[in-house]
């Protein structure tokens, strides 16, 4: 059970092992993956962008999932795994910041959507799809912070449709467009994942930046009056 249980992660990671995966769990395993990263903190290591954009891919290639047996049913589990999350953050509510770091649970990531939340409101809902780890924990910080769940609603259906739609048909065209795509997969990945973790590299950066521009300001030594 445990060696299953490694090789199924090992291969979320795994190119070759990413499209075995596809190949044989199909459209219910990627809308269990969807849901799971969308609505538990469990989910957050879950590389759904790579996911998405494979499934994709190959839906393009002969004998491929039909599209729409992946876009209505993807969009769906991710929209009510948000649901999830919102409500766990809107009955939880501070108690979240109090909680103990665990191993599917970091205080510091629930930190780090409560600062995409702040700074973008509302839009972050939507924008939080597509930054990977901060799209598992916006929702319960936006119930958290009790934001009318029509509005949060309405936001998340958005969301979740144009981050599954992006993907899923960008892979789509690339699948389309490119001869042998299916033989190059690995580069098509690994882009991907460098471009969905550009954003949190960058909101790390950019505070420890501006962190030590302060200090560089604070060091300027001040000039001496003449009567000195």
């Amino acid at each position: 059970m445990l060696d299953a249980i490694l090789h199924f992660f090992h291969s979320l990671y795994n190119p070759d092992g990413l499209k075995e995966l596809i190949r044989s769990g199909g459209a219910p395993l990627i809308c269990a993956i969807v849901f799971v990263e969308t609505g538990f903190f469990v989910g957050f290591f879950l590389p759904g962008d790579s996911l998405l954009v494979t499934a994709g891919v190959f839906a393009a290639l002969p004998n491929g999932i039909p599209l729409k047996w992946l876009l209505l049913p993807v969009m769906f589990c991710a929209i009510v795994g948000d649901q999830i999350g919102y409500w766990i953050g809107r009955s939880a509510g501070a108690a979240l910041y109090r909680r103990e770091d665990s191993l599917f649970f970091r205080r510091s990531h629930l930190q780090r959507a409560h600062d995409f939340y702040e700074k973008y409101g509302g839009r972050a809902v939507i924008l939080a799809r597509f930054v990977p780890i901060v799209r598992t924990f916006c929702p319960p910080v936006a119930g958290a912070a009790k934001m009318s769940y029509l509005s949060y609603l309405a936001f998340d259906i958005c969301g979740g449709m144009l981050w599954v739609g992006a993907m899923i048909l960008g892979g789509y065209s690339l699948g389309r467009s490119v001869p042998n795509i299916g033989e190059r997969i690995h580069y098509v990945i690994a882009v991907v994942i460098v471009v969905s973790v550009l954003p949190v590299v960058i909101s790390v950066y950019r505070p420890r930046r501006k962190l030590g521009r302060a200090g560089d300001a604070g060091s300027v030594p001040t000039p001496h009056s003449k009567g000195e």
